[in-house]
Parts: structure tokens; C-alpha cells; sequence
């Protein structure tokens, strides 16, 4: 991928061990991560409108994943969004979809398909140059 083409990707996830693995896999693989440690912060980070794909945990102090990704949604905020989540059973990943993620990977997973997630969001998402209004 060219410089033109790096993914910028948020990075809301409370454990600093499972978040500093997670940056250094997006981060090997070409991506800009920009990382957030609790609801509050991602949710801050999220309106900003920086990043072509955010990765939210689901369960993180102050706001859950499930309350990021609401408020987005409500507040117009469009980036594809991927739930990273322990809670794997079949009702967690549709609550977490209905909510409005775009998709939901359950811990622990392979980092080639947590790659290939996040690109194939970038690819079906509105890149940021698209997203610039000219008034």
C-alpha cells in the first residue's frame, strides 16, 4: 500500500497488553493507530472524524463499546466500526451489529484475519478525502 493509501485506525481497548498487540499488529501491517484506553476518550476521538475504521472493545470502563458506536451513529459519524469483544456467542455479535458495527471479531483471534477485517472496512467505507465537504 502506498503512503496515499494507509489506513488510520482508532484503537478504543482498555488492557494495555491486548491494546499494545493489537497497535503493533495494524501498525506492521502498514496502518496509522491512533489508541484510546476507555469509552470516554474513543468516544472524544471517534468525533473527530481522523479515522477510516475504528476498532472499539466492548467492554470499557466509562462507555461500552456498544455506547461509542450509538452516540456515533447518532451523532452522524459514519467510520466503519469493528467490535473486538470476548463475548462470542451468537446473541453478543448481533446485539453488537444491531447496535450498529459494521463487524464483530471475537477474542482471541488470528492478526492476518484482524487485517483483512479492517482493510476489507476501509475498502467497503467512505475514505476520509471523500468525506471533505468543499463549500
Amino acid at each position: 500500500m502506498g503512503q496515499s493509501d494507509q489506513i488510520s485506525v482508532l484503537l478504543v481497548e482498555d488492557d494495555d497488553a491486548a491494546r499494545a498487540n493489537i497497535a503493533g499488529i495494524l501498525g506492521g501491517a502498514g496502518m496509522t493507530v491512533e489508541q484510546a484506553a476507555d469509552g470516554s476518550t474513543g468516544l472524544n476521538r471517534a468525533g473527530s472524524g481522523a479515522h477510516d475504521v475504528v476498532i472499539l472493545d466492548r467492554m470499557l470502563p466509562q462507555l461500552s463499546g456498544i455506547d461509542i458506536v450509538t452516540r456515533m451513529r447518532l451523532a452522524g459519524i459514519g467510520a466503519p466500526v469493528l467490535m473486538l469483544s470476548a463475548l462470542g456467542r451468537s446473541e453478543h455479535r448481533v446485539e453488537g451489529l444491531e447496535s450498529g458495527v459494521d463487524d464483530y471479531l471475537a477474542k482471541p483471534f488470528e492478526p492476518d484475519e484482524l487485517i483483512a477485517r479492517v482493510r476489507a472496512l476501509w475498502r467497503g467505507g467512505c475514505p476520509r478525502w471523500q468525506r471533505l465537504v468543499a463549500v
